[in-house]
């Protein structure tokens, strides 16, 4: 169950990004709408990742949980944000996946 909390936490750490880059583009009070939604994702994403070190070894847990955000950020800047898409960034996006596959396997 604590790899099922890290993982909707590290999303949640990409819905705290997507909401900051949206509240950057907004005008007027609509702004404080994203800054709401950022407040509460972090929230959120925080006591996940709180809940999975329970269990999981801090380290473990911390490292997982931000590639996901660092990963998923990058996609969804890509992919709405339009951000640049290169091969030494799509190298590396690569790199950081395997990185956190390969923690889960030699993790207990």
């Amino acid at each position: 169950m604590a790899w099922f909390f890290l993982i909707i936490g590290g999303l949640f750490e990409v819905a705290f990004t997507f909401c900051l880059g949206k509240a950057n583009e907004a005008t007027g009070n609509e702004v404080y709408w994203w800054y709401g939604g950022f407040a509460i994702s972090i929230a959120i994403s925080m006591g996940l990742l709180i809940k999975a070190t329970q269990t999981l070894p801090l380290g473990t847990a911390y490292a997982v949980w931000t590639g996901i955000g660092a990963l998923g950020t990058v996609l969804m800047g890509i992919l709405v944000f339009k951000d640049p898409v290169g091969f030494w960034r799509m190298f590396f996006m690569f790199t950081l996946v395997s990185s956190i596959i390969g923690i889960k396997f030699v993790s207990n």
